[in-house]
């Protein structure tokens, strides 16, 4: 299990522990933990409604694909640390992590 800390719109802070063996996205695990997460691409990184900021713990998630960037740099607010969810899988490498939504709610 991995456990990482999620700041919602709102500014609230939350402990979230995923299992890091089912090959899940930390879109899949934002959604299944009821956050207001859209993902309307389904994962495929085409829609950047999964957008989030990787507050801590960014250097080990390695760097963002040609297609994500694509996405990312189409968002309104795009960050240095801007991330898919989608994109991102649950392994230990997020242990410790702290991750802001952004998406379209904000």
């Amino acid at each position: 299990m991995v456990t990482f800390t999620v700041e919602d719109h709102d500014g609230n802070r939350q402990d979230i522990e995923a299992p890091d063996d089912m090959g899940l996205s930390l879109m899949e695990v934002l959604k299944a933990s009821e956050y207001p997460v859209l993902a309307t691409c389904g994962g495929m990184a085409l829609c950047a409604t999964c957008h989030v900021e990787i507050l801590e713990g960014k250097n080990g998630l390695g760097e963002a694909t040609d297609i994500e960037l694509d996405q990312l740099e189409a968002l309104p607010e795009y960050f240095p640390s801007s991330r898919l969810a989608c994109q991102i899988r649950i392994s230990e490498l997020l242990d410790g992590a702290v991750i802001k939504l952004r998406g379209e709610d904000n």
